[in-house]
C-alpha cells in the first residue's frame, strides 16, 4: 500500500500534464464554434446623420396611403429595427442553423402640415391597412459551418410573408444562396476584408477593415461594407413576381415630375432602388458583432436611365426609406457581455488553465521524484553488500583496529563465533600472546569473514599474502590427500605427539611438497600474526588436514565455542 501512495503524485502528475494538452488541443478547439444556444437580440432605431438621437423623426419614409390620393406624400419617422437569431434544425456538431425574424416597425410619424401619429400594427395573419406600422418583415435562414461561421447551404432562404393556413414555409420563402458572414464573423478575425451578406439586396459584398475601437472596454474592428444600388424590382417574392411596391407606375403629376419633355398625365414606371452602407464592430478573437449602424436609403427611380428617356424623369428621386440605423445601449452592453464571456473562456481553455495544470502536474512529478530518491538512498544505507553484510559505512581504521576494521580490542560482551571443525585437545593453551609480541585480540565476530583477512609479514615471499577462503595462503598448489588411517607417531615441532590419533588420519607434508619453506620460530618479534589466546585450562586438539588446502583451527575437546587460531606447518620443522 505504501508503493501505491508513494506512486500517486507520479500518476497524478502525468494526468495533470495529459490534461493541460487535451485541454489547449482539444478543449479550445470545442469552444471555437458557432454555440447551439445561440439567442442574439438586437435593437435598433434610427438616429441622426451624426449618431445622436436628439431628433425625433430623424427618417423619411413614403406613404404609403398616397397611393390613392392625387400626390405621393413623404412621412418624417422614427423608426424601430428588432432582430432576433436563433439556432434552429438542422444543427448538429458541424453546423448550424441561424433563424433570424427580423423587422422594421413605424414608432411615430409626421406628415408636412405637423400631424403627428403613432400606427398600430396589425396581427401576423390579420388584415393589413396602409397605415399599418409594419413597415417590412422578414425570417431569414441559413446553415453554417460551425467552425468558420462561412455559409454551407444547406439552407438558405427568406420568408416574405406569413404562411397562410394550409400553406408551408417554402411556399412563402424564396432562395437567398450567399457566402458571407451576416450574424456572426468566424474565430480570430485578422485585419483584412471579408464578405458580408445584405439581406435587402439579397447579395454579398466586401466589408473592408478600417480600423479599431474600443467599445466598453472591448477591443473590436471596425468594418465597413458598401452596399451598392440595387433594384429591388428584380429580386423576386415566392411567387416570381416582384415584391410589392417594388414597382410602381403612376401620373408625372402624381409623382412630381415636370418638365417640358414630360406632360402630367404621362405615365411613369419607376422602380424602387437600395443602397446602404453599414458599419459592424466585431470582437476579433470570437467573432461576435458587439455593435453595429446601417445607413439606409431606399428610393424610387426610373430603371432607363438611357438618353431616350427624358431628363427630368431620368433625374428624378423619391425617397421611400432613409434614416441611420444604430443598435441602442442596451444591446451593445448585451454583445459585449456575451463577447467578455467567450473571450474568457478562451483565455482560460487555452492560456491559464493548461499553464495551471502544467505547472501542478510537474510539481507533482517533483514530488515524486523526491519521494523515490529518498527512499532509494534509505533503501541503499540499509541494504546488505555483496557478502551478504549489511551497508555500515567504510571500516575504520588506526590504532586498535587491524586491517577491514576488525577491532582489536577485546570486549566482554562481543561474541565469539565457533569456527567449523572437529574440535579436541590441543597443546596451545598459552595465555597472553605469543612471547614475540602480538597484534593484540582478533576476535571474529559473527562469521568467519570471506575476503582477506591478514597478511603474512614475510614480505620476502612472492607467494605469501593475502588469504583466500579456502585455500592455504602459502602454498603455490593445494597439497596433495593422504591415505585415511596413515597416523602420526611423531610430533613434527609438538604438533600432535601427546594426543595421538589424528581423525582424519594424515601424514606430514613431504619436502617436495609445494609448501612456502616457512619458520614459525624464525618469524621475528614483530610478527602481526593475531594469537588468539584460549580460555584458562583449554584443551583442544588439531581439526584441520595438513594434506588440504582448508585453513587449520584448534578448538576445544567439547562443543562449546572457543577461540582458535591458525598454524602453519613448517616441513623444515620435522
Amino acid at each position: 500500500m505504501k508503493r501505491v501512495w508513494s506512486a500517486l503524485p507520479a500518476f497524478l502528475g502525468v494526468a495533470c500534464i495529459m490534461a493541460a494538452i487535451a485541454t489547449a488541443f482539444y478543449l479550445v478547439p470545442q469552444l471555437r464554434v458557432v454555440p447551439l444556444d445561440l439567442d442574439i437580440t438586437s435593437d435598433a432605431q434610427t438616429v441622426t446623420a451624426d449618431g445622436t438621437s436628439n431628433n425625433r423623426y430623424p427618417a423619411v419614409i413614403f406613404d404609403r396611403c398616397s397611393v390613392t390620393q392625387r400626390k405621393a406624400r413623404q412621412l418624417d419617422a422614427n423608426l424601430v429595427q428588432q432582430r432576433r437569431s436563433v439556432i434552429v434544425d438542422p444543427s448538429d456538431k458541424r453546423q448550424a442553423t441561424v433563424q433570424s425574424a427580423q423587422s422594421v416597425v413605424i414608432e411615430r410619424t409626421r406628415d408636412a402640415d405637423g400631424k403627428e401619429e403613432t400606427p398600430s400594427v396589425a396581427a401576423a395573419n390579420g388584415e393589413r391597412a396602409c397605415a399599418d406600422g409594419l413597415l417590412t418583415a422578414s425570417i431569414d435562414r441559413v446553415s453554417v459551418n460551425r467552425k468558420t461561421s462561412v455559409p454551407n447551404g444547406t439552407i438558405a432562404s427568406i420568408q416574405l410573408e406569413a404562411v397562410p393556413e394550409g400553406a408551408s414555409v417554402k411556399d412563402v420563402s424564396v432562395d437567398a444562396p450567399r457566402k458571407g458572414f451576416q450574424y456572426k464573423f468566424g474565430f480570430n478575425v485578422k485585419k483584412r476584408d471579408y464578405l458580408y451578406y445584405d439581406l435587402n439586396t439579397r447579395s454579398d459584398n466586401a466589408a473592408k477593415f478600417v480600423g479599431e475601437k474600443a467599445i466598453n472596454g472591448l477591443t473590436t474592428y471596425e468594418f465597413v461594407s458598401e452596399v451598392p444600388e440595387t433594384d429591388l424590382s428584380g429580386l423576386a417574392n415566392a411567387q416570381g413576381e416582384a415584391a410589392l411596391g417594388t414597382m410602381l407606375t403612376m401620373p408625372a403629376s402624381w409623382w412630381g415630375i415636370t418638365g417640358r419633355d414630360v406632360k402630367p398625365k404621362d405615365s411613369v414606371t419607376l422602380h424602387r432602388y437600395a443602397k446602404a452602407t453599414r458599419h459592424v464592430f466585431v470582437e476579433p478573437k470570437t467573432g461576435t458583432i458587439v455593435d453595429g449602424r446601417e445607413d439606409q436609403h431606399q428610393y424610387f427611380m426610373s430603371p432607363d436611365q438611357s438618353e431616350d428617356t427624358p431628363e427630368s424623369v431620368r433625374n428624378f428621386r423619391l425617397d421611400a426609406l432613409k434614416g441611420t440605423f444604430k443598435w441602442d445601449d442596451a444591446t451593445v452592453a448585451r454583445q459585449t457581455d456575451k463577447a467578455s464571456g467567450y473571450v474568457n473562456q478562451l483565455k482560460w481553455g487555452g492560456v491559464f488553465l493548461p499553464i495551471i495544470l502544467a505547472v501542478v502536474g510537474v510539481l507533482l512529478l517533483g514530488l515524486w521524484a523526491l519521494l523515490f530518491f529518498r527512499g532509494r538512498r534509505k533503501n541503499d544505507g540499509g541494504r546488505d553488500n555483496d557478502y551478504g553484510q549489511p551497508n555500515v559505512g567504510p571500516a575504520p581504521s588506526g590504532a586498535g583496529f587491524a586491517a577491514g576494521g576488525v577491532s582489536l580490542d577485546k570486549s566482554d560482551d562481543q561474541p565469539t563465533t565457533v569456527l567449523p571443525g572437529d574440535y579436541g585437545n590441543s597443546p596451545y593453551s598459552t595465555e597472553g600472546g605469543r612471547q614475540g609480541g602480538d597484534a593484540g585480540w582478533a576476535p571474529f565476530a559473527n562469521q568467519q569473514p570471506s575476503g582477506p583477512y591478514r597478511a603474512d609479514p614475510y614480505a620476502a615471499d612472492p607467494y605469501a599474502g593475502t588469504q583466500v577462503h579456502g585455500s592455504e595462503p602459502w602454498a603455490r598448489e593445494p597439497a596433495q590427500q593422504q591415505p585415511l588411517d596413515d597416523r602420526y607417531t611423531t610430533d613434527y615441532q609438538g604438533t600432535q605427539q601427546e594426543y595421538g590419533t589424528d581423525s582424519y588420519g594424515t601424514a606430514p607434508i613431504d619436502q617436495g611438497s609445494n609448501v612456502a619453506p616457512t619458520n614459525r620460530h624464525a618469524r621475528p618479534d614483530d610478527d602481526d600474526t593475531a594469537i588468539i589466546p584460549p580460555a584458562e585450562d583449554y584443551q583442544g586438539r588439531h581439526s584441520g588436514d595438513y594434506g588440504s588446502t582448508a585453513p587449520t583451527y584448534f578448538g576445544q575437546d567439547d562443543d562449546s565455542a572457543g577461540p582458535a587460531v591458525r598454524r602453519h606447518i613448517d616441513p623444515e620443522d620435522r
